[in-house]
């Protein structure tokens, strides 16, 4: 094992800002889901989602959940989504009765495939979810256009996707509604935390009623309906809100970081690097590359000897068709490539230029003594 120190995959960035923000929560005695943070933060994040009106949650899964539920998702219906995805995608139309239906992505994207969405449209399809898979954004246009042909909503799991952009519009503005996750490994943070974000009055007043126990201000302890507590608490907003004030310099680091590992890596043979369409503008969540055979090891060869050099990294999702509750004997085989093949190499917004040298010193390395 290396002397070397050990580069996380992926760590938060706190400053002092967020901690005058908590300590000031702590003072005021407001630390649930009451107090003046909550209320600033669901309020500016969906502004800077170019959208009105913003829901937030204890987490990214509860919040894909809860559009579900608001949208009046049940057994019988069924939602469309990539294979290739974080399991909480599926897991939350699963939660509501529905069915999740998987298709493959595109290889040049890595995202959900226009074109097998539109195969896979039934009678019962009430929803399509598009994932913007570690931060690079999906084909929406030709996503909306099959949405609009057969009256099906479009949603946005942007759950790694904070502040990218499609055609120059901002994801979370592109569907019907949209969840993004602020889990500590994201782009921005609430610690764990999620939100819900819509240009529809309607469904952010449901989504409301449902999270707070189904129940109305102005009558507190009548609930008329089964619903949730999926409440964020004015702790994890302060951190949250602190966050978004800096997510600009959050995100230039992480384009920064990118086309640093981009100069390093372009030339190295078997590797191929993160999808970056005319189109699009990728936020680089995670920076994700491809083994191919032409690297000389397989993928699962390449990360232990990066761990033996104090290097993490992580694999790409097993394509949710794949794990044990969702097997439908399906051969979706660009998603299973991807996810035989993909790797996640250090992203931090915390990582210096110094750790992606060595990242890459080391991948440059381990090709040559293949």
């Amino acid at each position: 094992m290396s002397n070397q120190p050990f580069i996380p995959v992926a760590e938060p960035s706190i400053g002092e800002q967020e901690l005058i923000y908590v300590t000031d929560c702590v003072k005021s005695g407001w630390i649930s889901s009451l107090g003046e943070y909550v209320r600033n933060f669901e309020n500016q994040f969906a502004r800077y989602c170019d959208t009105r009106y913003g829901v937030a949650t204890f987490n990214g899964t509860v919040a894909l959940h809860l559009l579900l539920a608001t949208l009046n998702l049940a057994a019988g219906d069924e939602v469309i989504v990539p294979s290739l995805t974080f399991v909480a995608t599926a897991n939350a139309v699963r939660y509501t009765g529905a069915t999740p239906i998987f298709v493959d992505s595109e290889r040049q994207t890595w995202n959900i495939d226009p074109r097998a969405v539109e195969s896979a449209i039934t009678p019962r399809t009430k929803a399509i979810i598009a994932v913007h898979l570690y931060g690079h954004p999906a084909d929406m246009d030709a996503l909306r256009a099959i949405a609009d042909k057969h009256h099906v909503f479009l949603l946005e799991d942007a759950a790694e996707a904070h502040g990218a952009r499609y055609k120059g519009r901002r994801v979370g503005s592109l569907g019907d509604a949209a969840i993004f996750s602020f889990y500590g490994n994201k782009i921005i943070t609430t610690g764990e935390g999620g939100i819900v974000v819509t240009n529809n009055q309607a469904w952010a007043e449901r989504a409301f009623f449902l999270e707070n126990q189904g129940r109305y201000n102005d009558n507190p302890y009548f609930h008329p309906e089964l619903a949730y507590n999926y409440r964020m608490t004015n702790i994890q907003a302060a951190i949250g809100l602190a966050q978004l004030e800096r997510i600009d310099q959050l995100l230039a680091i992480r384009q920064r970081n990118a086309a640093h590992y981009q100069r390093r890596l372009a030339s190295v043979a078997g590797l191929t690097l993160p999808p970056a369409m005319a189109w699009a503008e990728n936020v680089y969540w995670m920076y994700s590359v491809i083994i191919e055979d032409e690297f000389g090891l397989p993928r699962d060869a390449v990360r232990a000897r990066l761990r033996a050099e104090n290097i993490d990294t992580r694999p790409f999702f097993y394509p949710v068709h794949t794990l044990p509750m969702y097997q439908t004997g399906q051969s979706l085989p660009i998603a299973e490539d991807l996810g035989r093949r993909g790797i996640n190499l250090p992203s931090a917004s915390t990582l210096t230029p110094d750790q992606i040298d060595r990242v890459c010193d080391m991948l440059i390395q381990i090709r040559s003594k293949k």
